[in-house]
């Protein structure tokens, strides 16, 4: 059964348009097919805020197909680690948060593109044993806003490892969605990055960012022959902005 009309970037999903069961989207935007699996040690764990759920440009299912154990829950709050994945985690600081507070790596003494910082915005010290410590990976999908709802509504992730990004090129999205940071990556293109860097395979990154590769050319490709199913995304907005305003 097809979901009822609803706005996710200007879309609509119709009766003569149904939805893939599987990545959630029109099916006409649908590279499911195409999705290759990947082995990983690490743990992946996506939460998603409930306003951001199954968005046209949105990558966070495709993550999420990618790995078998990786988990996606959509929602706000969890009591802990081990209740938003569904098993047991005997010690959360073995887990990474993507950390999206003021730290930007690029204004940090480093060159690397995954930077574990401590509570002050700080480097951490021993970066070496850190990273390599790392069991699981949390990643929060949504806008900025609706990213750090996620992170101060669930006080446990202050037990996490804090992880920032400094990527050498800006997101893939380009046009099509504008993210308010340089810095700001897709979901996939963020689980790329850490992943690929933490387990030092760069095919997990080629992997991923072939599959958005594929995915924004099936969007642009449908602009041009559906463009009620993938009209042009209105500009974002920057809540940050606003609050200092």
């Amino acid at each position: 059964m097809s979901r009822p009309p609803e706005a996710e970037d200007g879309i609509a999903s119709t009766a003569t348009t149904p939805d893939c069961p599987h990545c959630r989207k029109p099916m006409p935007l649908c590279v499911c097919a195409e999705v290759k699996p990947i082995e990983s040690r690490l743990g992946l764990l996506i939460l998603q805020h409930p306003q951001e759920q199954d968005r046209a440009l949105g990558t966070a299912r495709l993550t999420a197909m990618h790995f078998e154990r990786a988990v996606l829950k959509i929602g706000l709050s969890w009591p802990s680690l081990s209740k938003a994945l569904g098993r047991t985690v005997a010690d959360p600081s073995r887990w990474a948060v993507l950390y999206l507070g003021s730290a930007k790596a690029t204004d940090l003494d480093t060159t690397e593109e995954v930077v574990a910082i401590n509570r002050k915005g700080e480097i951490a010290e021993g970066q070496r044993a850190i990273l390599r410590g790392i069991e699981g990976v949390v990643l929060l999908d949504g806008t900025w806003s609706q990213a750090k709802a996620l992170w101060w509504r669930n006080a446990w992730m202050l037990k996490c490892q804090r992880l920032i990004l400094g990527p050498s090129q800006p997101s893939r999205y380009g046009k099509l969605r504008r993210e308010p940071r340089r810095d700001g990556l897709s979901t996939i293109e963020a689980a790329a990055l850490v992943l690929a860097n933490l387990e030092k395979r760069p095919d997990i990154a080629d992997t991923l960012n072939a599959s958005f590769a594929r995915m924004l050319q099936k969007y642009r490709d449908v602009q041009q022959e559906q463009p009620s199913l993938a009209p042009k995304p209105r500009p974002k907005r920057d809540f940050r902005r606003r609050r200092r305003a």
